[in-house]
């Protein structure tokens, strides 16, 4: 069954690419740029190089740097408006196999994935800033870790006072942890810039996983309904997260203007339940029991992916 998935979505990527290829291809007969035979398609049949003319202006060679990432022809034009308006459609097309006249639902899926992390940083902030001072010009307090009865400090290395760090080192040696990973939690209790690179590096891979679980998830709140699978279910997953990662960054963009923007994250919900009903059907009570259902088994699924994230931040941490 699994393969049968990838082989749809691989010929679906490559139908995409045959027709990028076919707008610029040299005409039949001219000899390929690289071995000389007479082309008769918009590959060579002898090297395999795409017969293409490379001279064109700037604006067309920008254009198809955005072809490439999102197919941004009458696709993109007929999947945005739909994955906004009427989501169900959208995946119901895909499904039945209507796939020619929207963006395939993993490049789209990447591509807000690359949105959000760009929006993500331009709100998030400097992490260099200066503690902001108090009332008597000390600076602000940093927030404490625990490990046993022993409370320190998390802020710089300097700041931590050498018994506290004594007693830290003195606890998480009595825990029963292996030698390895003693190592790993000092190194990381010393070098928190280094872990927080790290858990930014992996976090782009671990927003891959959203796609299985969720996937996973909604194959159980769908266990007994005939005819849907799980490839049903991974296609749901990649239009609702990218729509759900679109409102994100949009909320994000619009915050730095008015706080007010916050209101649209209402959308969520109300978005959810109108492509849930529009794949799955159902009535409204069952629609919302399961959105309920996934809300709680969302969460926990995040909670694991994100102590993992923490976890391999310590780990990787250099």
């Amino acid at each position: 069954m699994l393969g049968a998935e990838l082989e749809a979505l691989a010929a679906d990527a490559t139908a995409g690419e045959i027709g990028r290829a076919s707008k610029h291809a040299l005409p039949p007969g001219t000899p390929c740029k690289n071995c000389d035979t007479p082309l008769q398609g918009a590959w060579c049949h002898a090297c395999g190089q795409k017969g293409e003319d490379y001279h064109r202006s700037i604006r067309h060679l920008i254009a198809e740097a955005f072809e490439g990432l999102t197919h941004f022809d009458g696709r993109f034009w007929n999947t945005l408006p739909r994955l906004i308006i009427k989501p169900g459609a959208l995946t119901r097309d895909y499904l039945e196999g209507k796939r020619a006249s929207q963006i395939p639902p993993f490049r789209l899926f990447l591509v807000v994935l690359l949105v959000v992390f760009f929006v993500g940083g331009l709100g998030g902030g400097s992490h260099e800033e200066e503690p902001a001072a108090g009332a008597h010009g000390e600076a602000a307090a940093k927030p404490d870790a625990q490990v046993g009865d022993v409370n320190i400090n998390i802020g710089e290395p300097s700041d931590i006072p050498p018994e506290a760090r004594q007693k830290f080192e003195t606890k998480l040696d009595q825990l029963p942890l292996g030698s390895y990973t003693k190592e790993k939690v000092k190194h990381a209790s010393q070098n928190h810039e280094a872990v927080m690179r790290s858990m930014e590096h992996w976090s782009h891979r671990f927003a891959i996983l959203t796609l299985p679980l969720a996937a996973l998830i909604l194959s159980g709140l769908y266990a007994f309904r005939r005819g849907v699978y799980v490839f049903d279910h991974l296609i749901f997953s990649m239009h609702s997260l990218s729509f759900q990662g679109l409102l994100f960054s949009a909320i994000t963009l619009l915050a730095m203007l008015s706080g007010a923007a916050w209101w649209l994250v209402l959308a969520a919900p109300a978005h959810l339940f109108v492509h849930m009903r529009g794949v799955y059907g159902g009535g409204k009570f069952v629609t919302l029991m399961r959105m309920a259902l996934l809300f709680v088994a969302s969460s926990i699924a995040f909670g694991f992916l994100m102590l993992a994230l923490v976890i391999v931040g310590v780990i990787t941490a250099h």
